[in-house]
C-alpha cells in the first residue's frame, strides 16, 4: 500500500522543550499542587497513569511548561525511546527532565497521536538507534531529535492509521485478557486436581 506524505523534521513540526529542570528527586508532598510525571508513570501501550504521578510543589522560579492534552512526551533517555500522546492531565502538570515535552505547531496537519505512533515505529526507531550517544545510558540530545525526519501523510490518512493503531491496541488488550482468564481456570483446575489427592 502506498500513501503519499510529506517528509518533515521533528523542528519543522513541533515545539521542543525540555522537562522541567528538578534539583535532585522530586520531593513528594501531599498538599502539593503539582503532578510531577516520571519515567515509572508512563508507558507506550497505556499513555501516562496520572494516578500513579508524584504530587508536589515547583520550588524553582522557572516558568513551567506545563502539560496540556494532545502533548507528546518522549522518554530521552535509557535502553528504550518512546513517544506517548497525553490526555488531560487531572491537575497542573509537568514532565521531569529523562523526557522531552513536544507540542505540534500546527493540529490541522498533524495529529499528535499520529505523531506519537510514528515515532515508536521501526523506521524512526532506527534513526534514534543511529543517533543515540552515551556508553553507560543512551540518551537522545535536543538538536539530534530535532533533526530527525518523519513522513506525514494527509490528515484523512493520519486519522485511519491512529484508528487502526487503536484498535490492534484493543486487540492486544483482549487476547491478553483472555490468555489471562485460560491459565486462572488451569490454575482452578491444578488446584482441585490436587486437593482430590489429599
Amino acid at each position: 500500500m502506498t500513501i503519499d506524505a510529506n517528509v518533515l523534521t521533528i523542528f519543522d513540526l513541533t515545539d521542543l522543550q525540555g522537562g522541567y529542570p528538578f534539583r535532585g528527586s522530586i520531593e513528594e508532598s501531599a498538599d502539593g499542587d503539582v503532578l510531577a510525571v516520571q519515567m515509572k508513570d508512563v508507558d507506550p501501550e497505556h499513555g501516562v497513569a496520572w494516578s500513579g504521578a508524584t504530587r508536589t510543589t515547583l520550588l524553582g522560579r522557572k516558568q513551567p511548561d506545563w502539560l496540556k492534552a494532545g502533548d507528546v512526551l518522549f522518554v530521552s533517555k535509557g535502553a528504550r525511546f518512546y513517544a506517548v500522546c497525553i490526555d488531560e492531565p487531572p491537575s497542573p502538570a509537568v514532565c521531569s527532565p529523562h523526557f522531552f515535552h513536544l507540542k505540534v505547531k500546527s493540529p490541522a496537519a498533524l495529529m499528535p497521536a499520529f505523531l506519537a505512533w510514528q515515532i515508536n515505529q521501526p523506521p524512526f526507531q532506527r534513526q534514534l538507534q543511529q543517533a543515540a550517544e552515551g556508553s553507560s545510558q543512551l540518551s537522545i540530545r535536543r538538536p539530534v531529535l530535532e533533526s530527525l525526519t518523519l513522513c506525514i501523510p494527509t490528515m484523512a490518512d493520519q486519522r485511519r492509521i491512529v484508528a487502526l493503531a487503536e484498535l490492534a491496541h484493543q486487540e492486544r488488550r483482549t487476547l491478553t485478557q483472555l490468555i489471562r482468564n485460560r491459565e486462572q481456570q488451569l490454575h482452578v483446575l491444578a488446584d482441585s486436581l490436587f486437593r482430590a489427592m489429599t
